[in-house]
């Protein structure tokens, strides 16, 4: 007998920690607001005691990157629970001009973070558009590439012994 097929809806209110590796402390992102084939929405929420907080509880904005990245993850991990499968673990390259529009998250805001597919290969490459809202304010944007080896494993320990 099959397992029926996830609607969107259905696959969008998969509890986050069933969906990317990160615990504790280090998982920044609450929960997927919407997802589709090449977007997907999330937020996240400015603890003033975590262990990121400045004197004045708010979030530095050179934390955004990391939370476009879990986005990411998230999407990925969706595409990949879509297809009947689960994600492979991936690694974010780099960004292409990573912009904070002010030096930090305000405490407690309740962020908006958006990504929206721009490329993926077939070697397991891919490039996504990403922002960060406050509301109706833009706080961060970036172009973030990533890669899925096929082999995480292998790859890790090639990166490592060279």
């Amino acid at each position: 007998m099959s397992t029926p097929q996830l609607t969107l809806e259905q696959l969008a209110r998969q509890p986050i920690d069933a969906l990317i590796p990160h615990r504790g402390s280090m998982l920044l992102i609450d929960a997927v607001d919407t997802f589709a084939d090449a977007t997907l929405s999330a937020h996240a929420s400015v603890d003033p005691h975590a262990w990121y907080a400045d004197a004045d509880g708010a979030m530095p904005a050179w934390i955004g990157i990391e939370l476009m990245a879990q986005a990411i993850a998230a999407h990925v991990a969706l595409l990949a629970l879509r297809g009947g499968g689960r994600a492979r673990p991936g690694v974010l390259l780099g960004s292409r001009s990573y912009r904070a529009l002010q030096p930090a998250f305000r405490r407690g805001a309740r962020l908006r973070i958006h990504v929206s597919e721009l490329l993926r290969g077939e070697a397991g490459h891919g490039a996504y558009e990403c922002t960060i809202d406050d509301g109706d304010a833009r706080c961060a944007e970036a172009i973030i590439k990533i890669f899925q080896p096929a082999d995480f494993q292998s790859f890790i320990e090639g990166s490592v012994s060279s």
